[in-house]
């Protein structure tokens, strides 16, 4: 059975990818704090109107972090090269714990080498981007790919990855957990640091919904009906119905598009 700090790991993970292209976005956007959701967001999302000047990420290939000499965001793209020097030097750590497969085998990650003659076998699976190393990490956290498995020949061989220690699937679990953080405070507004209702009802039972944010961690959405709500969401420890991040981020639209600012709430305890 997997250890759930795994699961957890690899959910972020695979959100740190879903929200690249708008990362990559937002470093060519200025900032607008006080707006809901930001610029960047909404026109990555395609959901502004046409005279916002939206911005077509799905064209990069690959969705890769390239020089900006005037970017117009400063913060994202710190937060881009953050995210991706963070994840790169996991996937090298993890990589010299378990990894056994075979120079030639596709699923294997290649360190930098500076003394290579061309720029992209010196920076080895680098090259490939953030979504390739995070895919990487994700397997190793889920141990995939740790058991013996037969070659071409028919052959019984040795398993292409050992099983990952615990201790290192902590550290995965920290650095992966930074790495969210860190995108989640470009892509989401300073307005919604603490509690407020927003002006939208539940999707499931109507009731009232309540967003919450810290400057560590990133927005969460609660419905305040309790046991009583159906919705498709995890419960927290009051058995509400609680959408994390970024699962949470259609409702957030619809609250914006419902009425922007919302109401603070007395049921936002």
């Amino acid at each position: 059975m997997q250890h759930p700090v795994a699961y957890r790991t690899a959910a972020r993970l695979d959100a740190i990818r879903g929200q690249w292209g708008a990362l990559l976005a937002a470093i060519e956007t200025p900032p607008s704090p006080r707006t809901w959701p930001p610029a960047e967001t909404r026109s990555f999302l395609n959901t502004g109107t046409a005279d916002e000047g939206a911005l077509l990420v799905e064209d990069r290939a690959p969705l890769a972090l390239r020089p900006h000499p005037a970017p117009a965001n400063l913060d994202a793209l710190d937060a881009a090269l953050f995210a991706e020097r963070s994840v790169f030097d996991l996937a090298d750590t993890l990589a010299a714990a378990v990894q056994r497969t075979t120079p030639d085998d596709p699923r294997r990650w290649t360190f930098p080498n500076p003394g290579a003659p061309d720029a992209r076998t010196a920076a080895g699976s680098r090259a490939h981007g953030l979504h390739w190393a995070a895919l990487y990490v994700e397997g190793r956290v889920l141990d995939e790919d740790t058991d013996p498995e037969y070659d071409d020949t028919g052959r019984l061989v040795s398993a292409p990855f050992a099983p990952l220690p615990e201790h290192l699937l902590h550290e995965a679990a920290r650095v992966v957990r930074a790495c969210e953080q860190r995108l989640a405070r470009i892509l989401t507004p300073d307005a919604i640091t603490g509690a407020r209702g927003l002006p939208i009802p539940c999707p499931s039972c109507g009731g009232v919904l309540v967003v919450r944010a810290a400057p560590e961690d990133p927005p969460t959405v609660t419905c305040q009906t309790g046991e009583a709500c159906g919705a498709d969401a995890d419960r927290d420890a009051r058995g509400r119905r609680v959408w994390e991040w970024p699962a949470c981020l259609p409702l957030l639209l619809a609250a914006e598009q419902a009425g922007g600012e919302g109401t603070a709430s007395p049921r936002a305890a």
